[in-house]
């Protein structure tokens, strides 16, 4: 069985909402499941740093990374340098240099990537999740729904154990 990775957003914490209920979902599959405690740190590169040193000194096994907004970026930047079972984000703070994310160009190395977006979602550009999902043929769900995601938890909550049950088969 895969370890999963949660990382939160800019101005939240590891034990968030999304995340206590995708926690909720890996841990009775069966997962292992980690959520860093990025708080400390606003700036991206130094959340990245954290993640890599957590997977290096800590997991032994397979890795599915859990990202929102920019814990959505940094799962993707550190999806580029691991071989992933699985990335999936939610309202991914993808391609903004102009907000200090330096890193613009991904590649994840992984067998799955799905992603949930709000339709509404005013901090990150919904274009931006079509653009990374068009480039790497991720799955892509479009929600009538803000950045938070807050009218949308059934969804994230069918989609995340979906992909769970997809990526272990």
């Amino acid at each position: 069985m895969s370890t999963i990775i949660f990382s939160h957003g800019k101005e939240s914490g590891p034990n968030g909402r999304k995340i206590q209920l995708m926690r909720s979902i890996a841990e009775d599959l069966g997962y292992t499941t980690h959520s860093i405690d990025y708080q400390a740190s606003t700036n991206a590169g130094e959340r990245a740093k954290m993640l890599r040193d957590f997977i290096n000194s800590k997991v032994t096994d397979s890795i599915i990374l859990v990202g929102s907004s920019m814990g959505g970026y940094v799962s993707t930047v550190i999806a580029n340098e691991f071989r992933l079972k699985g990335l999936f984000l939610l309202c991914p703070a993808l391609y903004m240099k102009d907000r200090g994310y330096d890193i613009q160009e991904y590649h994840p190395l992984s067998e799955s990537i799905e992603v949930i977006h709000g339709w509404q979602d005013d901090i990150v550009p919904v274009e931006h999740s079509i653009r990374f999902c068009r480039a790497t043929g991720a799955s892509l769900l479009l929600v009538n729904d803000g950045h938070r995601l807050q009218d949308s938890h059934d969804r994230i909550r069918r989609s995340f154990e979906g992909f769970l049950k997809g990526v272990t088969t």
